[in-house]
């Protein structure tokens, strides 16, 4: 679905992405781990087009990822940012709906809405709420609402956990996996909470240096990677 080839980026003369060779099959669900600085973000900018690499290819169905097919890529792509990214001024609704609301009616992006808070587990009551009221965990599930808005075949998780106690955490975890697993997205998570790891990931991707220096599926990861060891480095 999603592919890296030899994919380089540099501030400067740091080199954050140093040929970045990485693939994502159709269904999966990824998760990229690294410490904090190590180009987690920076490689999922790169994705969206929100940064240009200095070299190497990202390629989307075995196309790379051009002026002609980013256009088609953006079509079907759900994003949840890390602090959810709500629009202050727009309602729940509004906020679940902004892409909807493009191309239909008001009434019936609403209704769209309505459906797809109730899969994240927010009434009806929520929607003409503005995000200014809502607790984090209610504000990180509107997040996913919207990501999910559009039914789109890949979506990007930016830290979903970050800013929430363990037990929302977890119900949010819940609720991506069941997302993932229902529609058969795709699915790129960058975290540093090991827990979401294991309950969201297929497979996961340490990027340290520049470089991925290990992947593999979540299971082979308990055994092959010392993650006490990783993890007491330096905040991730």
């Amino acid at each position: 679905m999603i592919e890296t080839r030899g994919l380089r980026k540099s501030f400067g003369a740091r080199a954050v992405l140093d040929g970045i060779d990485l693939r994502v099959a159709p269904g999966e669900s990824l998760c990229v781990i690294g410490q904090s600085g190590m180009g987690k973000s920076v490689l999922l900018k790169c994705i969206l087009g929100l940064e240009q690499p200095d070299a190497g290819q990202i390629l989307w169905q075995g196309r790379p990822l051009d002026h002609g097919t980013r256009r088609d890529f953006l079509r079907h792509f759900g994003m949840l940012f890390q602090g959810a990214a709500l629009f202050d001024s727009l309602s729940v609704w509004q906020n679940v709906g902004f892409r909807l609301r493009q191309r239909m009616p008001d009434r019936e992006a609403r209704a769209i809405a309505i459906d797809k808070l109730a899969r994240v587990g927010l009434g009806p009551e929520t929607a003409d709420l503005m995000p200014a009221e809502l607790s984090g965990g209610m504000a990180k599930r509107a997040g996913l609402a919207r990501a999910i808005a559009d039914d789109p075949a890949v979506i990007f998780f930016d830290e979903p956990t970050t800013g929430l106690d363990p037990i929302r955490a977890r119900r949010i975890n819940g609720l991506i996996r069941g997302i993932v697993d229902e529609t058969g997205a795709t699915a790129i998570t960058i975290t540093h909470d090991m827990d979401s790891v294991s309950a969201i990931g297929d497979r996961v991707a340490m990027l340290q240096d520049g470089h991925i220096t290990w992947q593999g599926t979540v299971e082979a990861m308990q055994d092959a990677v010392p993650l006490a060891d990783f993890l007491g480095r330096a905040p991730m």
